[in-house]
C-alpha cells in the first residue's frame, strides 16, 4: 500500500519517523543518564546528611559520656562523704540539662560493716529529686554488669522508663576503681539516664523529600525512633524481615549491627521502593538510616524529560509541516509533469506541458521533457519513414529471395528418364540471400556437369556476385566442356572488373554417365567426400585459386572413376564452420562420422540428416554462414534402368 503513495506522503513519513527515532533515543539517553548522575549525586548527599545527622547525636551523646567519665574521675581520685557525693551528683544535672538522672551504686565489700550510701537524683519538672538506695541499685542490671564485666564506660540497650511516663531512656555507665597496678580494684558504677526524646527530635528533623524519612536502630537492631509510633521498641530489622519473608532485609540488619554503611536500594514498611543510606553512630554501637523515596527522587526528571518531550513532539509537527509545504511545492509540478506524460505516452506529442516556473531541479527536468518531446515526435516521423523503407527493402528481399531460389535447381529428380545417376542439393541462406550456390546440367546426351559453388561475404552483393558467376559456369561449361578451362574462362571474366576485391570458390566436375568416370577442377573450395562400398573418405584435390582476384589463374583437371553405387558428397564452409553457443566448430571430423551414420539408401534422407546434424550442434546459435550441400551418386543403370557394362556403353 505503501508503494501507491506520493512522493510527499512517504517523505513526511521518512523524516517523521527519522526524527521521533532520533528524538526518542535522545531523550532516552537522557533520562537514563540523568538518573545515573542523580544517583551518584544522592548517594554523595545522602552519606553527608547522614553524617551530619550522626555528629548531632554523637554530640550530645558525647557531652553526656563525658560528664559521667567526669564523675568517676572524681570519685577515683578524691574522698568523698555522703553529702559531698550527693551534691557532684546534683550539680551534674544541673549542668547538664539532657541529663534526666545520675546515681552512683558501690560494690558490696564484705571486709565493711557498713554500707556507703548509693544517691540517685533525677530531673522531673523542672527540678531535682532523689530516689531511696533500695530502689535505684540492683546489681543484676545491664547498666550495672555490663560494664563491671568489660571495665570501660558502655551505653545500655534503650528501654521504657514507666516511671518517666513511658519515655525512652537509655543509660551511660562508667565504672569506677580504686587502687593502682595490681592493687587496683573496681568499687562501683557511676550512671547517667538520658532521655531519648532529644535524639528522636535529631532524626526527625532529617527531612528528606516529601515523604521521606529517618529511623535509628540499636546495637540489636531494635528500632528506636521511626515515623510509625507502632513499631518503637516494639519490632526490630529482623522482626520485619522475617514477617515480609525478605532475606535482602535480614542481611542488611547483619551488616547494620555489625556496624557498616551503605547505599543501597530499599522496600520500605509501606512497599514504597526507595534507596536507603545507613551509618553507624560509634559511640553507641547504634545505626542511623535515611530512606529516600525513589518516586519522589526521579519525580523532576520525569517531569523535565516529559517537558523536553512535548517540546520536540512539537517541534516535529513543526518539522512535518515545513516538510510538507517542501514536498508539495516539489511534487505539485512534477505531478503535472506526470499526467502530461501520460498523455504524451498515450501517442498524442502535442499535449502541453506545465510552464516552467523556477529555476531547480523540477524546471530543469521540464524542459528536459519539452526537449524529449519534440525530439521523440521527430523520431517518431523518422522512424515512420524508416519502417516504411525498410518494409520496402525486406520485401524487395523476399522478392530477391523468390529470385536466387528459382535460378537454383529445384525440382529432384531432375531427370527422371536419366537413370544413371542420382542428385539431391540444399541450400540454406544465413540472410535473406546468400552467396552459396549450385548447379548441374548436361552438356551433351553423356556428360552431367555438376558444381557447387561459395561467395565470399553474405547478403545482396554476395547475391549479385553469386548470379553473375553462376551464369558464367554454365555458360562457359556449355561451351568449353573441360572443368579446367572452365574455371579459367570464368575467372578472367570475373578479374575484369573486380574493383571491390570479391571472390568465389567452386567445386566443378563432369560425370561420363556411361563410364562413371568424372574429371574435376577445384579454385579453393572445400574437398568433397567419397562414399561406396569401399569406405567414406575426403578426396584431396589439387587446391587452386579462388575465382575472381587474379587474372590468368591456371587450374589443373583430374579424374576419378565411380563404381556403380559410389557417392560424391559437396558442402560449403557453413557446414563444417557452423559454431555452437560455446564457439566450438561443427568441423570435417564430425561431417565424417555424421556421413558413416546417414541413410545411405536416398541422398534427400542423407542431406537432411545431415543439416538436422548442424542444427543440433549449434544448439540454438545463429547461423552464421549459408550452408549448402550437393550429393552426386552414380548408378550404371541406363535410361530405362537396366544395368550395362562399359564395353556395351562404348558400342552404343
Amino acid at each position: 500500500m505503501c508503494a501507491n503513495r506520493s512522493i510527499a506522503h512517504k517523505l513526511i513519513l521518512v523524516i517523521t519517523l527519522c526524527c521521533v527515532l532520533i528524538f526518542t533515543v535522545t531523550i532516552g539517553y537522557f533520562y537514563y543518564s540523568s538518573r545515573l548522575l542523580l544517583e551518584r549525586e544522592l548517594k554523595d548527599d545522602a552519606r553527608n546528611l547522614v553524617l551530619s545527622s550522626v555528629n548531632r547525636v554523637e554530640t550530645a551523646l558525647a557531652s553526656i559520656g563525658k560528664a559521667t567519665e567526669g564523675m568517676a574521675h572524681s570519685l577515683e581520685t578524691g574522698k568523698y562523704t555522703d553529702k559531698s557525693l550527693s551534691r557532684l551528683l546534683m550539680d551534674v544535672l544541673e549542668s547538664n540539662r539532657e541529663i534526666y538522672g545520675a546515681g552512683v551504686a558501690f560494690e558490696p565489700d564484705a571486709a565493711v560493716a557498713s554500707r556507703p550510701l548509693e544517691p540517685y537524683f533525677y530531673r522531673k519538672d523542672g527540678k531535682i529529686f532523689s530516689t531511696p538506695d533500695d530502689e535505684f541499685h540492683n546489681p543484676t542490671s545491664d547498666w550495672y554488669q555490663i560494664p563491671k564485666e568489660l571495665g570501660k564506660k558502655e551505653w545500655s540497650e534503650p528501654y521504657i522508663d514507666e516511671s518517666c511516663g513511658g519515655a525512652l531512656m537509655s543509660s551511660c555507665s562508667v565504672p569506677i576503681y580504686e587502687g593502682d597496678g595490681d592493687k587496683r580494684r573496681f568499687r562501683g558504677i557511676v550512671v547517667s539516664d538520658v532521655s531519648l526524646h532529644r535524639l528522636t527530635e535529631i532524626v526527625s528533623s532529617i527531612k528528606v523529600l516529601e515523604t521521606g524519612y529517618s529511623f535509628l536502630l540499636s546495637r540489636n537492631g531494635t528500632i528506636l525512633t521511626h515515623p510509625d509510633k507502632e513499631m518503637i521498641m516494639n519490632e526490630t530489622v529482623f522482626s520485619l524481615a522475617e514477617s515480609r519473608n525478605n532475606p535482602t532485609l535480614r542481611d542488611i540488619g547483619r551488616r547494620m549491627i555489625r556496624g557498616e554503611s551503605g547505599f543501597i536500594p530499599y522496600t520500605d514498611t509501606r512497599g514504597v521502593d526507595s534507596w536507603m543510606y545507613y551509618a553507624p553512630v560509634s559511640s553507641t554501637g547504634w545505626t542511623l538510616a535515611v530512606v529516600f523515596p525513589k518516586a519522589e527522587l526521579f519525580a523532576g526528571i520525569r517531569s523535565l524529560t516529559m517537558t523536553v518531550a512535548l517540546m520536540l513532539f512539537a517541534g516535529i509537527l513543526l518539522l512535518g509541516a515545513a516538510v510538507a509545504a517542501i514536498a508539495r511545492s516539489i511534487t505539485t509540478p512534477l505531478h503535472a509533469l506526470a499526467e502530461a506524460t501520460e498523455v504524451i505516452a498515450s501517442g498524442n506529442f502535442d499535449a502541453e506541458l506545465p510552464p516552467v516556473c523556477s529555476g531547480d531541479e523540477v524546471g530543469t527536468l521540464t524542459k528536459a521533457f519539452v526537449s524529449m518531446r519534440d525530439a521523440l515526435k521527430e523520431y517518431i516521423r523518422e522512424l515512420t519513414e524508416t519502417t516504411a523503407a525498410k518494409e520496402r527493402i525486406q520485401s524487395e528481399l523476399r522478392l530477391a529471395t523468390d529470385i536466387q531460389t528459382s535460378l537454383l535447381p529445384r525440382i529432384f529428380p531432375p531427370f527422371p528418364d536419366r537413370g544413371e545417376f542420382d542428385i539431391f542439393a540444399s541450400m540454406d541462406p544465413a540472410k535473406e540471400v546468400g552467396g552459396d550456390f549450385y548447379d548441374f546440367f548436361f552438356i551433351d546426351d553423356d556428360r552431367f556437369c555438376f558444381l557447387i559453388a561459395d561467395v565470399a561475404d553474405k547478403g545482396v552483393p554476395a547475391a549479385l556476385y553469386m548470379m553473375v558467376a553462376k551464369t558464367l559456369l554454365k555458360t562457359e561449361a556449355q561451351r568449353l566442356g573441360a572443368p579446367e578451362l572452365i574455371l579459367g574462362a570464368v575467372n578472367n571474366i570475373l578479374a575484369a572488373d573486380n574493383e571491390n576485391c570479391m571472390f568465389v570458390t567452386v567445386f566443378c566436375a563432369i560425370l561420363d554417365t556411361r563410364s562413371g568416370e568424372v574429371q574435376f577442377a577445384n579454385a579453393g573450395h572445400n574437398p568433397p567426400l567419397v562414399c561406396g562400398p569401399a569406405g567414406l573418405a575426403y578426396m584431396t584435390p589439387k587446391a587452386g585459386f579462388v575465382l575472381g582476384p587474379v587474372p590468368d589463374s591456371v587450374y589443373e583437371c583430374e579424374c576419378l572413376t565411380l563404381q556403380p553405387g559410389d557417392t560424391l558428397f559437396l558442402y560449403t564452409d557453413g557446414v563444417t564452420e557452423a559454431k555452437n553457443p560455446e564457439a566450438e566448430l561443427y568441423g570435417e571430423a564430425r561431417l565424417l562420422e555424421a556421413l558413416k551414420r546417414s541413410p545411405s539408401g536416398n541422398l534427400a534422407d542423407m542431406i537432411h540428416f545431415i543439416r538436422d546434424e548442424v542444427q543440433r550442434h549449434a544448439n540454438g546459435a545463429p547461423q552464421s554462414d549459408d550452408v549448402t550441400m550437393l550429393a552426386v551418386r552414380y548408378t550404371g543403370r541406363d535410361r530405362v534402368g537396366r544395368g550395362v557394362e562399359a564395353g556395351d556403353a562404348l558400342q552404343r
